[in-house]
């Protein structure tokens, strides 16, 4: 019989595990110092399951040692553009195409460096690097001369600072934009190793269109019997389960969609034992909500002008008998800023803000999976729904990446 004990214990295990397991959806990649550094303790104590189960799966493998413990997530769609790197500080604008291309130049120049690097030294491999021909050809070209450049770069040394490849040593990223100093790093070369979460080496990648390439990237391995094809579309389900605010039966293949009708209910209890995240079954899908409101890179509602602007927005779409334009969103925020203008910002009541307004709106609710956009057509998805005016207010918790169900009243 069961002592209460051994009850209490069993109980201490599983939080602690459901914990540890939230904590590297969360982030991927956990540092033994710094501010999750109780969450990697945990991560640690309970390597060993936790690699199983995700093993298991979802296909992603889980590294730990005495410094870091990376998951190697692989994204349901390898090519969403939805969920880009961003800027480090309040702003947190996305990487654009010169940002990510400086990024991959800064990482190999650090991977073939010493263990301390000055940022003026990092700046010259990279320039130097960027006249390989072949990049040449892409139309890709740094000086680093000019200060926009420097600050491309010193936005992705302060990316590379959150994840803990680098450790500032002495200076400051602001100086070195100036053109006034320097800075130098410690290079954490563990946490720099285990950053590429691809299952082969891109250098063995053949294909030439982009789209081939990230496939080949995270290709699993060759599916030649049921029994492997069955473990790919449980781990390919569960990964979007995980990561995907809503998984839409209409994005499924038929075989796909015939597997989770018959696994739907393992699938998801298996996720909610480890994460505590709930099923909500839709007759369009399937999002795993999330009573505690933690797992998400993507909050809505939001507080301030931009929140209220992109509730207000959702609600006129969950109105919509079909597809709207952009520019009919427009004249909607110009006659919202008549109305609700005193509870917004001044800039967003000047002429022409509303198409700012907008245009960060639309990108949320993308993320969010409640819209699609084509050019300048937006078409509402089915769970955009949840914020359409109704005689009731139901309350629910919100998913992994998915937003709270209110009836979306205004200020």
């Amino acid at each position: 019989m069961t002592t209460p004990l051994a009850e209490v214990l069993d109980g201490q295990h599983a939080a602690e595990l459901r914990k540890a397991a939230r904590a590297l959806l969360k982030e991927p990649l956990l540092l033994a110092c710094g501010p999750c550094a109780d969450e990697f303790r945990l991560v640690r104590r309970h390597a060993s399951e936790l690699r199983a189960w995700f093993d298991r799966n979802t296909g992603w493998a889980l590294h730990v040692d005495a410094e870091a413990a990376r998951l190697r997530k692989v994204p349901g769609h390898p090519a969403d553009p939805t969920h880009p790197a961003r800027e480090v500080g309040r702003a947190g604008a996305p990487f654009t195409r010169r940002r990510y291309v400086l990024l991959c130049l800064a990482l190999a120049a650090l991977e073939r460096g010493e263990a301390q690097v000055a940022l003026g030294r990092l700046a010259d491999q990279v320039v130097l690097d960027a006249a390989d021909p072949p990049l040449v050809a892409a139309g890709i070209r740094f000086t680093l001369d000019r200060r926009d450049e420097r600050l491309d770069l010193a936005a992705v040394v302060r990316l590379l600072l959150k994840l803990g490849v680098l450790r500032r040593v002495a200076g400051d990223e602001e100086a070195y934009v100036n053109g006034a100093g320097d800075v130098l790093y410690d290079v954490e070369r563990r946490v720099l190793a285990g950053l590429l979460a691809t299952r082969r080496g891109p250098s063995t990648v053949l294909a030439e269109p982009f789209t081939e390439r990230l496939d080949e990237l995270v290709a699993e391995t060759a599916l030649d019997s049921d029994d492997l094809r069955f473990l790919a579309m449980r781990r390919s389900l569960t990964r979007r389960l995980l990561d995907d605010p809503v998984l839409y039966y209409d994005r499924l293949s038929d075989a796909e969609l015939a597997y989770l009708t018959r696994q739907r209910g393992f699938l998801t209890a298996r996720i909610t034992e480890l994460t505590g995240l709930v099923p909500e079954v839709r007759a369009e899908g399937i999002a795993m909500v999330d009573p505690d409101d933690d797992l998400t890179d993507v909050r809505m509602p939001e507080q301030g002008t931009h929140g209220h602007v992109t509730l207000l927005l959702t609600e006129h779409l969950a109105a919509a008998d079909g597809p709207v334009t952009v520019a009919e969103l427009r004249r909607e925020v110009r006659e919202l800023a008549e109305r609700y203008g005193g509870f917004w910002s001044k800039t967003a009541k000047e002429p022409g803000a509303e198409g700012e307004l907008v245009e960060q709106a639309l990108t949320k609710l993308t993320a969010l999976g409640l819209i699609t956009r084509q050019g300048d057509t937006v078409t509402p998805r089915p769970a955009l729904a949840r914020y359409s005016v109704g005689e009731a207010v139901v309350r629910e918790p919100r998913t992994s990446r998915m937003p709270e169900q209110r009836k979306a009243g205004r200020k």
